[in-house]
């Protein structure tokens, strides 16, 4: 395990896909960050699971890692190219990412999104085709193709037709998923990607989520859930207050140590049929 002390950052680039160092970022200016000198390295081709209670800062670390929001400090390197422009990109030469490039790279599974047009479902997933068309194009048939074959992975075919806002809320999850697999990144973020869905589904978006790691897509979820983290992530991260508090296995990192100190209420962790399962004292 490595806790936030020994975390990749402190004056060197980490290894990871995604590398992160000293990032700081606060809404209400400087007195007030979310995010505070956080540091972290994810590996490629793995699913890493984001863990902290309400107000850590995960949400927003997925949008500064999605190039949304821009930090006021630190740098965030995506395969080794800076996301943004910054003095060691300067210095080296390096160019940051297009816009497009981000698009092509980064997908995003958001956990709350609100669409103000009345698109179809079908509608809806084809956005995640468009860094791969020019800005007057419209799609064309192998982005439908790859637009229905992302509704039959996650199950949704049978509403392709359907207004978007007509489905229920774990439905619209789902055709969120659906658009991230049109878009084919390299990396894909998932904000609480299970919050509406049943049992069922929670099934198929977690062997959804197993696929894409096997296949080599690099996953970063976050969630309140440890349970859900220690059955799909190979790689956890403990935040608090900004900060992350510990990074590694989900074996060293999902302890009741440190999920009681991340919560801040006593967690007990169990060995059952071989998998680990996490309650409340």
């Amino acid at each position: 395990m490595r806790e936030m002390r020994d975390v990749p950052g402190n004056g060197e680039t980490g290894q990871g896909i995604l590398s992160v160092q000293g990032l700081w970022f606060g809404y209400n200016g400087p007195g007030h960050p979310v995010v505070r000198d956080l540091s972290l390295d994810v590996p490629e081709g793995a699913v890493t699971a984001i863990l902290g209670p309400n107000g850590s800062g995960k949400t927003t670390l997925l949008r500064l890692l999605l190039g949304v929001l821009r930090p006021r400090s630190g740098e965030i390197r995506i395969a080794g190219r800076p996301l943004w422009p910054g003095s060691r990109a300067r210095q080296g030469g390096e160019a940051p990412y297009s816009r497009t490039e981000r698009a092509r790279l980064l997908g995003l599974v958001p956990q709350d999104e609100h669409i103000p047009f009345d698109f179809s479902v079908l509608e809806y997933v084809l956005m995640g085709r468009a860094p791969y068309l020019g800005p007057l194009d419209m799609p064309g048939e192998a982005d439908y193709q790859e637009a229905a074959e992302a509704l039959g992975r996650v199950g949704l075919a049978d509403l392709q037709d359907r207004p978007l806002p007509t489905l229920s809320g774990g439905e619209r999850q789902l055709a969120a998923v659906a658009r991230a697999l049109a878009q084919q990144t390299r990396i894909l973020l998932l904000d609480e990607p299970a919050a509406h869905l049943d049992l069922g589904n929670q099934g198929r978006l977690l062997e959804i989520m197993r696929g894409l790691a096997a296949g080599g897509t690099t996953l970063v979820l976050t969630t309140h859930d440890p349970n859900l983290a220690s059955s799909v992530a190979g790689h956890a991260v403990l935040m608090r207050a900004g900060q992350v508090l510990a990074a590694g296995s989900t074996a060293e990192v999902l302890t009741a140590e440190l999920l009681s100190a991340t919560y801040g209420t006593p967690v007990s962790v169990h060995q059952v049929d071989g998998r680990r399962i996490i309650l409340l004292k």
